[in-house]
């Protein structure tokens, strides 16, 4: 790598506004150009914003803060429709809102919201819901003073007098790990810094496994033992993971009865285990690592129920091993593989099996008792539904709980005994403000044809009253990484798109497993480029179809989806009005190559290793940030974070910098930067609908609607 120490004179465009009135715009800020040589495999690349990566330079800032200052300029006049936005969703949530309360242990644990408050509060009754209520953690109170909080990983003590929590303050997801005695109130000064926030307790109540990060890669590479009393400098290390493409991480079994420690990447998994009685006993290992075989532990009586990839078993099955045998050579089939159906998990109860599946797109949810004389299906009859199982802490219970939604139904907790085989709807998602009504919207599940013949499904929803033709605004959402599915939920943020006449919908393209494993490989490492045809066509089939027009269609990814969103608008600019790319993942050479930046190591199985010749040749044929051309592009506004550790925030950055250099149009380009968070965005409930309301006022805009 080498830099040259000559700048580039500040250059300047100007710009007409793409709006009706055609009114002048603001000047955008130019960022200067350094040219920087990055070379591998004999191939060098100039990148002039390379500069952009350093945190600590205050000209980085100051340009970020500029873009900040030209996008308010820019979106000035839909700063009061954002507002109004804002109000109208906020309007539609219970502000007083509370979880439904699970048991665990003697304690009901419920969390809830009180009306103009930001964060949760977190409670527990002993006993029954008519008992005293014990705040364990006012997260409104804890904030105070910080422009960012998170609270996460929860852990409470088998004796339930202590609960391990985790804070992040930066957005970074380093979470200080802290202790809280829940009958005296006390915080423990016993602190623990760069932690994944998740943590978990031996039977013996002093006793807390935790999971510690690389503070540069911020890889979850070791876990410790920290003792209540001791200081945190002989908290002893239990595993280190040496592989720097794994991650680890500790839980311990619903049955409290063992503690496990895992190492896990994208194509290869291994488990340890030691009796929750005995912290101080040396883990054992389940089965070695083997690359390619992938397995999860649960444990069950005298055996650890397995669901695994072994024995080809692509869409993965259920295996099971005493205990005191664990090796592959003893595992035993319990569910044999089915090509055509994902096993996505289970949750075990004393009588009952539940398995979580997916058959051609949709989730099912298999319930069989363990002495074979029941086994049947819950039944849905939506065409396109979100379901999974909720939180079963409870061993020894007939009732099982799940959630089920769609995109046009709110999200309800279901209560279901598995014996008597009744349901009972425990809360439904209230939608406030009195214009709800979900007999007004309707959605389906259509199916796109891929450019090599794959049928790509779209679910996608609207209002009864609005009418599919080339005037139609519609929003396409995509992802596709990871094999991460897009579920086809409920969102009450949405009704103010389909209430102004968009449509929304989500194309289930290769690369996640809507379809199952073999779904997701085919959009991986060397068929990646599926993903982004697969989304492409899915617009061409909808504009096609007559669902709308290229000169009404939107686009919309974030992270990975901000990825592909960077290449669909390199490869076919002209079928989107406008696009947004939150936290964009586009700059995909760069990144891999540095393993100094986290989360690199461990995506070489996803994307590949460009220090292999042949992965870096691919990977720079699609990266967004090597394939901008002198064209014209949409309408963009990029989001990104200062504090983003997922994808650093200079990505998006740069990007846009380029991208300036480069568009041959007057179309807008947005950059904005929040400088208080990171990957998730806001903290705070309210400050993230803000969030939503500025994105959906770029989409409105654009479509000419002011209120």
């Amino acid at each position: 790598m080498k830099t040259t120490t000559f700048l580039v004179a500040i250059s300047f465009i100007f710009a007409t506004s793409c709006n009706k009135n055609k009114e002048t715009m603001p000047t955008p800020p130019i960022a200067k150009k350094i040219p920087t040589e990055l070379e591998k495999h004999g191939d060098v690349r100039i990148d002039n914003y390379y500069w952009l990566n350093e945190r600590e330079n205050q000209e980085v800032i100051d340009y970020l803060n500029q873009e900040n200052a030209y996008n308010d300029q820019i979106t000035g006049h839909t700063k009061d429709f954002q507002k109004s936005l804002f109000e109208e969703m906020k309007s539609r949530i219970k502000e007083d809102d509370s979880s439904v309360p699970y048991f665990n242990n003697q304690y009901w644990y419920y969390t809830r919201y009180e009306t103009g408050k930001q964060y949760p509060i977190f409670c527990r009754k002993k006993g029954s819901m008519e008992a005293k209520e014990e705040v364990m953690f006012d997260v409104n109170q804890m904030a105070e003073g910080h422009d960012y909080y998170q609270l996460n990983g929860i852990e409470i003590s088998p004796d339930n007098t202590l609960a391990a929590f985790g804070i992040d303050t930066v957005s970074r997801r380093q979470y200080t790990l802290r202790i809280k005695n829940l009958v005296t109130g006390e915080i423990y000064p016993d602190k623990i810094d760069n932690t994944t926030g998740g943590s978990t307790f031996a039977n013996d109540n002093k006793t807390l496994f935790y999971t510690l990060k690389n503070p540069t890669t911020l890889r979850s590479e070791r876990i410790l033992k920290h003792k209540l009393g001791e200081s945190t400098t002989q908290d002893q290390s239990v595993f280190f993971e040496e592989d720097e493409t794994f991650n680890t991480w500790v839980s311990k079994s619903k049955s409290e009865q063992y503690i496990f420690v895992g190492s896990y990447s994208t194509l290869s998994s291994e488990v340890r285990f030691i009796n929750a009685n005995n912290p101080d006993d040396n883990f054992k290992i389940v089965q070695p690592r083997t690359r390619g075989l992938e397995y999860d532990v649960s444990h069950y009586g005298d055996k650890f129920y397995v669901v695994t990839n072994a024995d080809n078993a692509t869409n993965f099955k259920l295996m099971s091993t005493l205990v005191t045998a664990t090796d592959r050579s003893n595992w035993k089939d319990v569910i044999p593989h089915r090509p055509d159906v994902l096993l996505e998990g289970i949750d075990i109860f004393k009588d009952h099996l539940v398995v979580s599946e997916r058959y051609n797109g949709l989730r099912r949810i298999h319930i069989k008792r363990w002495d074979d004389t029941n086994d049947y299906y819950l039944p849905f009859d939506s065409e396109t539904y979100s379901v999974y199982t909720s939180t079963n802490l409870d061993f020894d219970t007939s009732k099982l709980r799940y959630v089920f939604n769609d995109m046009t139904t709110p999200s309800s907790v279901i209560e279901f005994d598995m014996a008597s085989q009744e349901k009972k709807i425990l809360k439904e998602q209230k939608v406030l403000g009195g214009q709800f009504d979900k007999n007004n919207y309707t959605s389906k599940r259509i199916w796109a044809t891929a450019t090599d013949g794959t049928k790509v499904a779209i679910s996608l929803a609207h209002r009864k009253d609005t009418e599919l033709n080339q005037d139609t605004p519609l929003l396409l959402y995509g992802y596709g990484s990871y094999g991460a599915t897009m579920n086809p939920s409920f969102s009450s943020t949405r009704l103010s798109l389909l209430d102004r006449g968009f449509v929304f919908a989500i194309a289930h393209i290769r690369g996640g497993q809507y379809l199952g494993r073999p779904w997701y490989e085919a959009g991986k490492l060397f068929t990646k480029m599926n993903t982004f045809t697969d989304f492409i066509d899915c617009s061409k089939f909808l504009i096609a179809e007559g669902y709308t027009s290229a000169d009404h269609h939107y686009a919309m990814g974030g992270s990975a989806g901000g990825l592909l969103m960077g290449a669909v608008v390199n490869m076919a600019p002209e079928l989107y009005k406008g696009v947004i790319a939150a936290v964009p993942f586009v700059d995909v050479v760069t990144t891999m190559l540095d393993d100094s930046i986290p989360l690199t190591t461990g995506e070489y199985d996803e994307w590949g290793n460009p220090n292999d010749l042949a992965y870096y040749n691919y990977i720079k044929s699609y990266s967004p940030y090597d394939n901008l051309s002198a064209q014209d592009y949409p309408n963009m506004l990029v989001t990104t974070g200062l504090h983003d550790s997922q994808v650093q925030y200079w990505e998006p950055a740069k990007w846009v910098a380029k991208l300036r250099a480069y568009k041959t149009d007057n179309n807008i380009l947005l950059l904005h930067t929040n400088m208080e968070a990171g990957h998730g965005g806001a903290s705070g409930r309210f400050e993230a609908l803000k969030e939503v309301a500025e994105e959906y006022a770029f989409f409105l805009d654009l479509e000419g609607q002011k209120e």
